[in-house]
């Protein structure tokens, strides 16, 4: 043609543009001032948020930011989805991930608000209503308003459910949601899983700070530490040296400081369905 070789640069440069329109998208965001009131709410209600240095901070925030812009979320049956159930979820995603910044959270990025407890199918006011909260490999995750609201108001109860569903993704490419996270190094499973078996047994005899839905199940078990790790650093490294540290290594992160901490992870390729609180 008379254009030459240029005509064959255009599909590449299509392709460059659609493939890094996302890290344009964030780096767009990160040109936005973080809004006062989310800053304040974060102050308020996330522990981790509160141990930051200002640079600390400034990143948790763009992730929020990044959360806020690529998470769709949505309210079931008349839910008002406000700026605080938003930040209920952006500051759980930040909070798992700020040790690791090159990680995304697994799975869909899609979440529900329900007004009331649900059962299997996703339905409420029944005998078997009993959830909270519910997290799918491919599907949407499920929180009620009620519990997305409280999982933040006593940020120190060792009881958060947002916290607790998002923990679940992690183990969604291990099949049958064995409670192996699925960013754990292979060669370090078998270790994981005993010290998970030694846990949940002391959680069975009364002699642990887990409550005791932890025993259900291994896969219930990891969501409900990670849940007492944000929120009780302090008590856990101190009653359950060994799983604090196990933890510590997996998110790269001391949530008493908010420092990171450096250890070795890789990922598995197994696939389970969904879990459910």
């Amino acid at each position: 043609t008379p254009w030459g070789g240029w005509v064959g640069l255009v599909p590449g440069a299509v392709i460059l543009l659609w493939g890094g329109r996302g890290a344009f998208r964030r780096w767009r965001l990160t040109r936005r001032s973080f809004p006062s009131p989310w800053r304040r709410w974060l102050h308020t209600h996330v522990p981790l948020y509160q141990q930051l240095d200002a640079e600390a901070a400034q990143r948790f925030e763009q992730d929020v930011q990044f959360s806020m812009d690529e998470y769709s979320f949505e309210g079931v049956q008349g839910v008002e989805v406000t700026d605080a159930l938003r930040l209920s979820v952006t500051a759980g995603i930040a909070t798992l991930l700020h040790g690791r910044p090159e990680w995304e959270l697994p799975g869909s990025r899609s979440v529900l608000f329900y007004p009331n407890r649900f059962d299997d199918e996703y339905y409420g006011d029944g005998p078997g209503a009993d959830y909270d909260g519910m997290a799918h490999q491919q599907g949407p995750i499920i929180l009620t308003a009620a519990s997305a609201e409280h999982s933040w108001a006593h940020p120190d109860d060792g009881d958060n459910v947002v916290l607790h569903e998002l923990a679940h993704l992690f183990d969604f490419d291990n099949e049958g949601a064995d409670g192996v996270p699925s960013l754990v190094a292979p060669e370090s499973a078998a270790e994981w899983q005993a010290l998970v078996r030694k846990e949940m047994k002391r959680v069975h005899r009364g002699e642990s700070i887990l409550r005791p839905y932890a025993a259900e199940a291994p896969s219930e078990f990891f969501a409900v530490a990670v849940e007492v790790f944000f929120e009780q650093p302090h008590r856990m490294a101190s009653e359950h040296g060994e799983l604090f540290e196990a933890l510590v290594a997996f998110f790269q992160l001391d949530p008493r400081t908010g420092r990171q901490t450096d250890g070795p992870v890789v990922e598995t390729d197994e696939h389970p369905d969904e879990q459910a609180t």
